[in-house]
């Protein structure tokens, strides 16, 4: 009878022992197909960003676009290329009106925390005043600094970009932000651009500002050149009282001023003075 029992406790633990095994297997064959799966979303999800990326750099919206934003658990509008721009830096500096407003409909941040260009430099850099615009009106930051290139303000100046200039001015960008003591006056004279410099200097622009090598704007334009006689007038013809009070009640309006503007209870033909139109 001992020894009947003995072999039954021997029978039961064989048992125990072939469905732990078999557990075990299932368990890790489990695992092993969620494995595979996760690393098939992961691939899709790469092969996404990295057609999101070639999209927005090109500027083209092809038709079956869109499908690549429902997916939205495989494609992260946010996704950085090997510069670490996102999709919508890239869209703004192709000049892609259309890109940049699915982006944005689809939650692009307009303002990454990026070491690099912001979406609004590059929009700056590529002279799409439109695109400029539509970044302003969701938020964009005017004063975004770069170490390379400043202030988007900078860059459409160095680029010679007056639409884009216009723009970021009547939205309250600061006309004498500088980058290494540089500013956009330094880049307007560096061109050689009379109405960029004209345009500077009415809202606000210091002529005498000096870089980081003491000089200043009109020392980097050539004697008796157009651009050295308009500095010339400006040194000897002051803006006037109303210019001058344009330009401090716009920089005490601050950023997005236009819209306070709009708001102050004085005739219409003031408001468009103050407003630049």
């Amino acid at each position: 009878m001992q020894a009947l029992g003995s072999g039954l406790s021997g029978r039961g633990r064989n048992e125990d022992c072939a469905l732990l095994t078999l557990f075990k297997s299932l368990a890790m064959k489990a695992v092993q197909e969620e494995l595979e799966q996760a690393s098939a979303c992961t691939q899709i999800a790469a092969e996404f960003e990295q057609i999101l990326c070639r999209i927005c750099q090109f500027g083209e919206l092809p038709f079956s676009c869109p499908v690549i934003f429902q997916l939205e658990a495989a494609c992260e509008v946010d996704a950085r290329n090997i510069d670490g721009s996102t999709p919508l830096c890239d869209a703004c500096a192709s000049g892609s009106i259309e890109c940049v407003k699915l982006l944005l409909s689809y939650g692009a941040k307009v303002n990454p925390p990026l070491y690099t260009a912001s979406p609004l430099h590059e929009a700056c850099m590529s002279g799409s005043s439109e695109c400029v615009r539509l970044l302003i009106d969701v938020g964009a930051n005017l004063e975004a600094h770069d170490c390379h290139f400043g202030t988007p303000l900078h860059v459409a100046c160095a680029r010679e970009h007056l639409d884009c200039v216009k723009v970021l001015l009547k939205a309250g960008a600061n006309v004498n932000a500088a980058k290494l003591h540089e500013t956009a006056l330094h880049h307007a004279a560096k061109v050689r651009n009379v109405d960029l410099i004209e345009m500077l200097i009415e809202f606000g622009g210091n002529i005498y500002a000096r870089d980081n090598r003491g000089k200043k704007p009109s020392d980097y334009t050539w004697s008796s050149s157009a651009p050295a006689k308009c500095f010339e007038h400006y040194e000897k013809t002051p803006l006037t009282l109303s210019q001058l009070c344009r330009v401090t009640l716009r920089r005490a309006t601050g950023v997005r001023g236009l819209e306070k503007i709009a708001k102050l209870n004085i005739p219409s033909r003031l408001i468009d003075y103050l407003s630049y139109n």
